[in-house]
This record gives C-alpha cells, structure tokens and sequence, in this order.
C-alpha cells in the first residue's frame, strides 16, 4: 500500500533465523540517535510525524535545523515486519512475550553498531519495551520523549479495561481480534478525537487483516502482566522499581487525556518518578495522541532536544 505522510523507504534485518523485522533508519548517520518504539495495535506509522520533524531534511527542499537519526522498528509481528506463528510446530517459530521484545530491539541496534548515547521516544506497549530494554542499557540513554504508555504495574486506582480484558481472557473475544481485526480497527476509529482520514485508518489496520496478520495484536494483549506470575511481570515490575532512576534525565511528556487505557492514573505515575519533566497534556487528546496533536507535539519534541543536547 501507498501509506499517507509515510514517504520513508523501510529496512529488513534477519533478528531471529528466518524472521525479518522492519525498521526506518532516517537522518543523519552521525546525528543524534532517537529511538522510536511504538505499542499494539499500531506500527512505525505512528511516529511518521515525528520522523520528518526531526530526520532534517526532505525531498526537494532544504534541510530545516539539525538532523537526528530516528531508529524506528516494527515489533515482529506487526506494521511491515514478518508475522510468524507461535505454534509448537511452527517454522520459524516466534515466542510474542515482552523479553522477545527485548531481545529484538537489543538485537537491531547491535546490527546498526548503536552502542552509544541515545533518545527513547515510546507509546504503550513501547514503553514497556523500551525501559525494559533499559534495564540493562541505563548508561545509554539520555533523554526521554514518553507518550501514553506505561513502564510501571496498572495503578491500583485504575480498573483493568473490560475491552482490553476481551483479548487478554476471552477465547471467544481472542477468536474475535484475529478472525476480524477488531484491535486495529477499534483503534482506528476510538485511538483518537479527531476524526481520521480513510487513508490514515487503513494504514493502522491493513498490515493485521486476516487470522495470519492479526496474531501479534492479540499475543500483546494476552501479555499483559496484572500481577506476579504473568510471563511479563519481573521485567515490567523491575523498569518500575528503577523508574525513578531517570529523574535526573531530561525527559518530556506528551499525553492524550481521553486516554481509556493510559488515562490520568499512568500520566500521575510517571510525574511522581520524572517530576522534572516537561508535561504537555492534552484535553483534546486520546491514546493515538501524535495522530490527534502531532501540528502541537513535533515543534515541542524538537525544540525540547535542541534545547537538552548529549553530552558525554
């Protein structure tokens, strides 16, 4: 498909014996390096806006301030990379659990010989990733770019979502997702409150029609770590103790308030561990929150790495 604003030309990396992630390698090879990891349902599109702010420079026109090199991946089994099964049987056999996630980007960016200083910008299931990939990475990152997601246990406060609770423990709701897209094509039309056009909605969706294509929007939803022995617990329950380690590190945060899932209870988590951090919370806003205010966010991010350099 010829997806809208998403100009880039993406690239293949074998991470696992005869599994391909895709990846965007935009910018400067020597810029700056800005990490972009995206969450479930969505793929690299998400941050495509963010991509063209910040790589410095564009088709035919000159570049516009410094260039950063923006790393952006498509977890396996989602956007542009391959979608292997889970089975038993399987081959290529993928493991859909947040260490694999881990691993997975560990790996690409040993592949890029990215071994030094970088930016994390992370949304949802990203963030879990990204902090989790942090664990053993600390010394590498620098600053922090955090859009409705979470690096810490659901907030006592907040109630499990039901509609997140249909794929995570419904087998009937879990047919459901993969026979019909139901996720993608949910948050195609709720992520949001502006209203999305066709082009832009069948750019989140396309990659997951079909059972095949959809496993990954589903296996993310059924990691979902709720409390000790859930397979993705000690990572999530870990980056959370260790949050709190970043406070010292220039950190900006932009949020989408009608948020049903990453709501007010997620956004007071991470002022209580980052309080130094530059906060834009929108009101207009929902999970999809660089899609609803990326005309505001894009100028705001830039500025805020221009303004926060890597010094080693």
């Amino acid at each position: 498909m010829d997806f809208p604003d998403y100009p880039f030309t993406p690239q293949r990396f074998e991470v696992r014996p005869g599994i391909a992630m895709s990846y965007l390698d935009e910018g400067p090879r020597d810029g700056d390096v800005v990490v972009m990891l995206h969450g479930n349902p969505s793929w690299s599109y998400y941050w495509r806006h963010l991509v063209l702010g910040l790589r410095g420079h564009a088709a035919g026109k000159p570049a516009v301030g410094r260039g950063y090199r923006c790393i952006v991946p498509d977890h396996v089994g989602m956007g542009l990379s391959d979608k292997p099964d889970d089975a038993a049987d399987a081959s290529p056999r993928y493991d859909y659990t947040l260490q694999s996630r881990v691993d997975d980007l560990a790996a690409l960016l040993e592949h890029l010989g990215i071994t030094g200083p970088v930016t994390l910008a992370v949304h949802d299931w990203g963030g879990m990733v990204g902090f989790g990939w942090a664990l053993s990475h600390a010394e590498q990152v620098k600053r922090l770019v955090i859009t409705n997601t979470a690096a810490f246990p659901l907030p006592a406060a907040k109630p499990m979502p039901w509609q997140l609770s249909l794929g995570r423990d419904s087998r009937i709701g879990g047919w459901a997702i993969r026979r019909f897209n139901l996720f993608a094509r949910g948050a195609a039309w709720l992520g949001t409150q502006r209203r999305l056009p066709a082009g832009v909605r069948r750019a989140y969706t396309a990659p997951y029609d079909g059972w095949t294509n959809a496993i990954s929007t589903l296996r993310f939803m059924q990691d979902i770590p709720l409390r000790e022995g859930d397979a993705a617990w000690p990572l999530l329950a870990e980056a959370g103790r260790r949050l709190h380690e970043f406070a010292d590190h220039p950190a900006f945060i932009g949020w989408g308030l009608r948020d049903f899932v990453f709501d007010r209870h997620f956004l007071a988590g991470f002022r209580d561990a980052l309080p130094s951090a530059q906060v834009m919370a929108f009101d207009d806003a929902g999970h999809y929150v660089m899609e609803d205010r990326h005309e505001t966010l894009v100028p705001a991010i830039r500025r805020f790495l221009d303004e926060h350099p890597i010094t080693d």
